[in-house]
């Protein structure tokens, strides 16, 4: 659902870049306030967990598209609402500004559409209503599906407003929205199987962790180094092997728009804010489409494709890409905590 600069407008998506700013602020305003130390190192291992897992496209059936995770929602219940915004900005900023996934004008639109969505949206209304205060595995399983399929049909609507807005008149709003919504629909329900499986994965290793962030309690005497390993090695299992297994048809943006328009990408402008984000992008993504450089070349056509140099750039992605994300999300995390400590200081 990564949306390139194609298909925004510089007004839309400057709006989109707004709001993402002002939903950061209160977010790093609340996490500050009720600063957790303990819940930084969990931050940082669950931003890498979501970038691998949204690695890695799975096919849908019978439709020649593909999906992947959004993970918002487990951050949300792993996390609590605030703190999981702040990590999947934190993905989609590593993914759009270091690999080319998703356009930097349209950054603020992903947040929005991938995170606060699923944070706000899909785990305040759908997921705590259904589970409740006496959590079951039914209730757990069956909240984290319904939940997911909400969060993304709700961003999948948010795309196709976000393209009508900017008045892309080859996705006509009726006949996008009529492709975008079922697709999204069968990748809701992945999302849900494996939001579950999380849940479940945690529940047993660390089932108090699921109350104390449904009671927004701090984690004091958590033992989280189970989840915080079990995470991890599934992180880089799957940002270096099973990456490579990758489904290489198109995801549900991409196949929605091929299906409208005959082409899976739109042809952007080349001046204004367009311009100037696509030559920032391109200086600044060293691995762009998760691979070196000279593999997205050969993809194109423009050099042979060797298997080693595809593999080695998707695991190397991988690597680099998970480790960029936790770095950046525990130094979010330390980076509020340094201003909870000033804060709480007398006179300052």
């Amino acid at each position: 659902m990564h949306m390139a600069d194609a298909l925004i407008s510089p007004a839309v998506g400057g709006a989109m870049w707004a709001a993402t700013a002002v939903t950061t602020v209160y977010c790093a305003k609340k996490v500050r306030e009720g600063f957790d130390d303990r819940k930084v190192p969990l931050m940082g291992v669950l931003g890498a967990f979501i970038f691998a897992a949204q690695m890695l496209n799975f096919t849908i059936p019978a439709t020649g598209s593909s999906g992947h995770l959004v993970g918002g929602l487990i951050l949300a219940i792993l996390l609590g609402p605030e703190a999981a915004f702040l990590v999947i900005a934190s993905v989609l900023t590593v993914q759009a500004l270091f690999f080319a996934d998703g356009g930097l004008l349209a950054l603020g639109a992903n947040i929005m559409n991938m995170g606060f969505t699923s944070v706000f949206i899909a785990y305040l209304l759908i997921y705590k209503r259904i589970v409740g205060a006496h959590p079951t595995r039914g209730r757990l399983v069956t909240g984290a599906i319904l939940a997911a399929i909400v969060g993304l049909q709700i961003g999948a609507f948010g795309v196709v407003v976000e393209t009508t807005l900017s008045g892309i008149s080859a996705l006509p709003f009726g006949t996008f929205l009529a492709m975008m919504q079922p697709i999204h629909l069968g990748i809701g329900i992945v999302e849900g199987l494996v939001t579950a499986a999380v849940v479940l994965f945690v529940q047993r290793t660390q089932p108090e962790l699921l109350s104390r962030v449904a009671e927004r309690k701090k984690f004091t005497g958590l033992n989280l180094k189970p989840v915080l390993v079990g995470l991890l090695i599934v992180a880089v299992l799957s940002g270096v092997a099973l990456s490579w297994f990758a489904s290489t048809n198109p995801d549900g943006l991409e196949w929605s728009i091929a299906k409208v328009t005959g082409s899976e990408e739109l042809e952007g402008t080349d001046a204004g804010v367009h311009a100037a984000s696509a030559e920032l992008q391109e200086k600044t993504s060293f691995l762009p489409d998760y691979g070196f450089k000279q593999s997205a070349e050969a993809v194109e056509g423009e050099a042979e494709v060797t298997w080693p140099s595809v593999d080695a750039g998707t695991s190397v992605a991988g690597l680099v890409g998970g480790a960029l994300t936790l770095a950046l999300a525990v130094l979010v995390g330390f980076v509020l905590r340094k201003r909870s400590v000033a804060h709480a200081r007398p006179g300052i």
